[in-house]
Order: structure tokens, then sequence, then C-alpha cells
């Protein structure tokens, strides 16, 4: 029997641009690191926008992975939730954002909308062309794994380590 999700974490981001990867980067090790349960879907969007409709359609929590422009030194994380999310999308520092930004209001139309959504983003250092994280924001990782890890708690979920993993 498959069970619906009804928490997602979705990392979105251009891996091509340095920083602006970090999303991706987050569920990867998220991925890599942790067993979750079936009702929890974990998504590596990419730069992808309304091709995520369906699997976001009605969940009870969304979780979003991202590089993030709110006017803080680079290499800052910030948690944002609620309506400071939608706020968040109208300085977008990526085309995908955009996207993102148009889903959220798709869903929201449809009245499909996640009940609860927590933006975990970094304030990136750079978004040169290039596949690796900075430094400063490869340093950030596990703080922004962490934040995942404690709305996933929030939501009664307790990822299991996977041995040797770490």
């Amino acid at each position: 029997m498959t069970t619906t999700p009804t928490i997602a974490v979705l990392g979105v981001g251009n891996i091509l641009l340095t920083d602006e990867g970090i999303g991706v980067r987050i569920v990867d090790e998220l991925q890599r690191r942790y067993s979750l349960p079936e009702h929890v879907l974990v998504l590596d969007g990419g730069t992808a926008g309304m091709e995520l409709l369906e699997p976001l359609e009605g969940l009870d929590k969304l979780i979003i992975a991202d590089a993030v422009r709110v006017g803080q030194p680079p290499g800052s994380v910030v948690l944002l939730q609620g309506d400071e999310v939608p706020k968040f999308f109208r300085t977008k520092i990526s085309p995908h954002q955009i996207g993102l930004s148009d889903l959220l209001a798709a869903l929201e139309l449809t009245e499909k909308a996640p009940k609860a959504v927590a933006l975990i983003g970094l304030q990136p250092v750079s978004l040169d062309t290039g596949m690796a994280l900075t430094p400063e924001a490869e340093a950030k990782v596990p703080e922004m794994l962490e934040l995942v890890l404690a709305e996933l708690a929030k939501a009664g979920v307790v990822p299991q380590a996977i041995e040797g993993a770490a």
C-alpha cells in the first residue's frame, strides 16, 4: 500500500551557480543521511516551477530549502515561516523563484496550498558559475540541515539516521 505524502521537503536552486544550489544540496544530504517515513516526500526541485504543482497539492507542511536574498550578511541562514514566505518571493534572485512564487500562488488559487510553509534559506556568498558551494556556504550545510530536521520534528517526524552516512 502506498502512503500519500502529507509533508514535503523541497530543495530548489541552480547547482551550476555556486551557492544558488544550496537547496538541492540540503535535500541530497537529507536523503543521504536519513531514512524518512513514507508520508514524507523529499524533492530535488532544481529550477522547476509549475511541474511541481501536483506533488505539492494538499500537504500539511512544505519545507523549502533555497538560496535567499533577505538583506542579511552573506552566509547567513534564515528561517521564514507563514506569511513571511510569500513576502520573500517578492525579491527574487533567480528565475526558479519566479516559478516557485507562481507555484505557491497557484496552490492558493486552487485551495490546495500546504497548511504550513517554512523556508530555510542561505544568503548566498557567490552566484558565480561553478558547481561547488563556496566554503562559507558549505560550512552552513549542517546548520540548514538541522533546521530542516527541527521543522520535521515540529510536524511529528523523527528521521532515522542511516548508519555510517554522517
